[in-house]
């Protein structure tokens, strides 16, 4: 009996050493590709978001048939185009509203590459004297905020 098990335990084998390198070689390159592709997708998709580098250009406080209006120019030195999705608008920081009825100009809300701007308008009866903040937020999650103070009449 003892002489069977001997036998029976000397005719089982593992794979051989060739195959388990080839196996280790087929995963390792397995893990190389699936790692490549997703930093690819992943350097893509952050180097879209951030070639759109927008700034403002102008922003005008002005009246219109007694209706009080201010006119806000942003400019896109970047090298993407980027789409406005939110403004916010307000007396303090803390407090900015989303406005939902402004108008742009184009009013596809893009903001084109490499030097293109958009006119967006917002209807509100601002004081002279008084800081007012705008945040702007593209469709990539960037986002442009900053102050200024109507001019006193």
């Amino acid at each position: 009996m003892n002489s069977l098990l001997n036998k029976v335990l000397r005719s089982k084998k593992g794979i051989s050493p060739i195959l388990a390198t080839l196996l280790l070689i087929v995963i390792a390159v397995a893990a190389v590709i699936v790692t490549y592709a997703w930093v690819m997708t992943f350097t893509t998709t952050q180097t879209q978001q951030a070639g759109a580098v927008l700034s403002e250009a102008n922003t005008r406080f002005y009246t219109d048939n007694s209706t009080r209006k201010i006119e806000v120019t942003l400019m896109n030195s970047g090298s993407a185009d980027a789409k406005i999705s939110k403004v916010y608008f307000g007396t303090s920081s803390g407090s900015l509203a989303e406005i939902t009825d402004a108008s742009f100009d184009p009013s596809n809300h893009i903001v084109t590459a490499n030097g293109g701007s958009i006119r967006i308008t917002l209807t509100y009866d601002w004081i002279g004297g008084t800081r007012y903040y705008f945040k702007f937020v593209t469709e990539a999650g960037q986002s442009l905020p900053y102050d200024k103070v109507a001019p006193s009449a």
